[in-house]
């Protein structure tokens, strides 16, 4: 709740003994169905096989970089981003195959105000739409704000890419609105949807998620009982308290 101050002015809520959050690590983060872990050249060449199993390039559409066409490319691409400490690259292992499948980053750290955002999601087509999506996603959700206690995980992705942002709201992700003509990629405007999960928020978010995971969810098919909006949506009506 916004308060006043000496001069009756409204300024924002007041944080009491903030301090700067931690960076974020090159952390294992083990799941029941995959793992989330630091990005490694070791990774490269059963990570380029598996985002390559696309029959076109249609995922890279929306995607900032272009695609890349060989191993060596790929190599050297993994080697570069594995150097920086912002973006941090996480692959998703299946623990059926104990194969990387897919990445995503934690990018644009900001730990003076306890803000990131996630981004530079390839996910190929062994992960898209599978439970391991959903749990790989929680997975670094639950780091960010249980683990280095965050104040706000964003998403941001072209106003065009209808897939992202649906992937975003069915989350729990707030859209917040759109950046117009916020850049340039492969010379065509891109405006850009914005959208945050704040650490108010996380309970609902997090406690819903874990119904949605959980194997009562799920019948012998390994087909959803009840989807992960359904279960959001009964969560947020229920809940009075703000408290998990």
């Amino acid at each position: 709740m916004n308060c006043k101050n000496e001069f009756n002015q409204e300024v924002g809520a007041p944080i009491p003994e903030w301090k700067n959050k931690q960076y974020p690590v090159r952390v294992t983060l083990k799941g029941n169905h995959c793992t989330v872990e630091a990005l490694k050249l070791a990774h490269a060449n059963e990570l380029y096989n598996a985002i390559n199993l696309d029959t076109d390039d249609s995922y890279w559409t929306w995607l900032t970089r272009e695609p890349i066409k060989n191993k060596s490319d790929f190599s050297q691409w993994v080697e570069h981003v594995i150097s920086v400490d912002d973006p941090i690259f996480y692959v998703v292992i299946d623990h059926k195959t104990n194969q990387p499948i897919g990445y995503f980053a934690l990018m644009r750290i900001d730990p003076n105000n306890g803000v990131v955002e996630v981004g530079h999601v390839h996910f190929s087509k062994l992960l898209r739409g599978t439970i391991m999506s959903t749990e790989a996603h929680w997975l670094l959700m639950n780091y960010v704000f249980t683990d280095l206690k965050y104040r706000r995980y964003e998403w941001k992705c072209n106003s065009l890419n209808v897939p992202s942002r649906n992937a975003a709201l069915r989350l729990g992700f707030k859209y917040e609105g759109r950046f117009r003509q916020s850049m340039v990629v492969k010379g065509h405007n891109r405006d850009t949807d914005w959208l945050s999960i704040i650490d108010s928020e996380w309970h609902i978010v997090n406690q819903s998620i874990k119904q949605w995971l959980s194997p009562s969810n799920f019948d012998l098919m390994g087909n959803q009982l009840r989807s992960l909006n359904a279960i959001q949506n009964d969560n947020n009506k229920t809940d009075v308290t703000g408290i998990n």
